[in-house]
């Protein structure tokens, strides 16, 4: 990431951070903020309630990126993640579909992030929702 500074934080003594990061140092001049977008297939008016987890995270992460990469920016300027699930064992129980969406839209980069479970969504049949932030030089 030649354009930006950024370098991952982690404390003395903690273990490396798997598939994210503790913390994020950046720098730059543009910030880029992407509200939560949910497994959604763009043009649709909502979610397909048969939608399992995976495919839901696989959307949300893809079109997390389209917004990034409308507003003129790449996977590797996304500094922080927050992603909102339903239920965690979902969660849990998806993680080869997570781990493969993240390969196919953020390849190797691990932003800071954050993972919650909520109660519910707009759409009633979201499972998964992700709004993330990213500089730009």
């Amino acid at each position: 990431m030649s354009d930006i500074q950024y370098r991952a934080v982690t404390p003395e003594g903690w273990p490396r951070a798997r598939g994210y990061s503790h913390g994020v140092v950046a720098r730059a001049t543009t910030q880029i903020r992407i509200a939560g977008q949910i497994g959604i297939v763009p043009g649709q008016a909502s979610v397909d309630p048969a939608t399992d987890f995976g495919t839901q995270w696989a959307l949300a992460m893809s079109n997390l990126v389209a917004v990034l990469r409308a507003a003129g920016a790449e996977p590797e300027h996304i500094v922080m993640l927050r992603a909102y699930v339903a239920d965690m064992d979902d969660f849990r129980k998806n993680g080869p579909a997570i781990g493969q969406a993240w390969s196919q839209t953020l390849g190797k980069h691990f932003p800071a992030m954050t993972l919650v479970q909520v109660s519910g969504f707009v759409d009633p049949h979201a499972r998964v929702e992700i709004e993330g932030e990213a500089l730009l030089p």
